[in-house]
């Protein structure tokens, strides 16, 4: 059965759409115009109640009944335990996938979000402390990524929706002025994901 995806074309919505191709689940976008305030209408809230996209319904959940879930991360663990795919089975092996992901909701993503407010202020008395402030975070959690990269093929070992979490964001570095020549474990791991069939189909699907 098809799942909807109710979705902007933002890195959050990037990420399910990419996972939902890597998984070769069916599915359909429902644009929420976040830019004319859809995602505040009553019928969004009901599955999203924090008026945030993406969220997905699902019309075979658990027992075979309908189910909405959402919060990205959220609905990366629902997607990878409905398929048993890019969510490994042991307790161990799912640990780092656990951390990447709560690593990339956390910071790597509400922090180069943070550059992207405030790169585009006029006012430049609002934008300087902001913007470096942001900045300067946003490079450092690059950082934190590279390391990890120099050892591991993908985040937490193998292939896991950690990865496309954290890719929806990467996606955007040029928006944030983040330069891969300056982060080539980054750059690489980024580069041999686009080259995915399946990841290029999660871009390359219109979610706006």
């Amino acid at each position: 059965m098809t799942i909807e995806l109710h979705t902007w074309n933002t890195p959050n919505g990037r990420k399910i759409s990419v996972a939902l191709e890597e998984m070769g689940l069916p599915y359909k976008v429902v644009p929420v115009n976040i830019t004319k305030g859809e995602q505040l209408k009553p019928d969004f809230l009901a599955i999203s109640p924090n008026n945030k996209i993406p969220a997905i319904v699902d019309p075979d959940g658990p027992d075979g009944k309908p189910v909405s879930v959402f919060e990205s991360g959220a609905i990366l663990l629902y997607l990878g335990e409905k398929t048993g795919k890019f969510l490994p089975k042991s307790l161990g092996e799912r640990i780092p996938v656990w951390e990447w992901l709560m690593w990339q909701m956390g910071g790597f993503g509400p922090m180069p979000g943070q550059v992207h407010h405030f790169i585009a202020l006029e006012d430049e008395a609002k934008r300087a402390y902001g913007l470096q402030r942001y900045s300067d975070e946003t490079r450092r959690l690059y950082g934190v990524l590279d390391r990890r990269l120099a050892t591991h093929e993908f985040v937490a070992g193998e292939l896991s929706v950690a990865d496309f979490a954290i890719l929806g964001w990467a996606w955007r570095h040029e928006r944030h002025k983040v330069s891969f020549d300056d982060f080539a474990n980054v750059g690489r791991w980024y580069n041999q994901l686009m080259a995915r069939p399946a990841v290029k189909r999660g871009f390359d699907v219109k979610l706006d």
